[in-house]
């Protein structure tokens, strides 16, 4: 009995032995590792690793990584470089102002105060031309013509020695005047806008955005005479 048990330990370890030295095959049906490495393509280019090389070796270069893409730049809004808008009087000049204030463009904003005539009425006349004599000259043609309406001006003005033809309120009925005297064969008329001289507010925008140029026209609409156009 004690033989027996003896060759059976025997025939165990043997079996141990030639299964951990791969003789006997891996279990799952693998071959041993030299059958292996016989089966790889181009196997006489393998090269054994050590395990620090096999880690290095599967972490990607930083080199090789693909740059990440730029992220596109916010287009830049289109900008209209200057406007300006003009004349307001005083009271006109506040209201609008207190419009401008909703669109915060401080800085991009400036007034200022340009010279202006308001108009009252508008003359029909003949520019002066050599002095009084030329005046007498102007006068013996209008009587030959059959114009019998004119002043001669005199005083210290610039038009001393013109010759007034009327003073009309509107431009329109100037206009009709001087269209008339012309087909009487009355050479030279013009028509003169009078009223007094001051001052008026106008204003200039810089750097407006589309919108913001949207904006400012619609407030200007609102304010009748009010030009809005490009900076001169």
């Amino acid at each position: 009995m004690l033989r027996f048990v003896f060759w059976a330990l025997l025939a165990a370890n043997a079996l141990l032995f030639a299964y951990g030295q791969g003789y006997l095959g891996q279990a799952g049906g693998g071959e041993r590792e030299p059958q292996r490495l016989k089966n790889q393509l181009a196997a006489e280019r393998l090269v054994m690793l050590t395990a620090a090389e096999a880690r290095s070796s599967a972490l990607p270069s930083v080199a090789a990584l693909p740059a990440e893409p730029a992220a596109p730049a916010a287009p830049a809004p289109d900008i209209v470089a200057c406007m300006q808008a003009g004349a307001l009087a005083a009271g006109d000049a506040r209201r609008f102002e207190s419009r401008l204030a909703r669109l915060e463009l401080g800085t991009r904003l400036s007034r200022t105060s340009v010279p202006f005539q308001e108009v009252t009425s508008h003359l029909v006349y003949l520019p002066p031309s050599g002095g009084k004599e030329g005046a007498d000259r102007r006068v013996a043609e209008l009587k030959e013509r059959g114009v019998t309406n004119f002043f001669v001006m005199q005083g210290e003005s610039p038009i001393k020695w013109a010759i007034s033809l009327g003073v009309f309120k509107s431009d329109a009925a100037a206009q009709n005047l001087a269209a008339a005297l012309g087909r009487q064969g009355v050479r030279g008329v013009r028509v003169l806008p009078r009223g007094p001289q001051g001052t008026r507010a106008s204003w200039k925008f810089r750097d407006l955005t589309l919108e913001e140029r949207r904006r400012l026209a619609g407030i200007a609409d609102d304010f009748k005479g009010l030009q809005l156009r490009a900076c001169d």
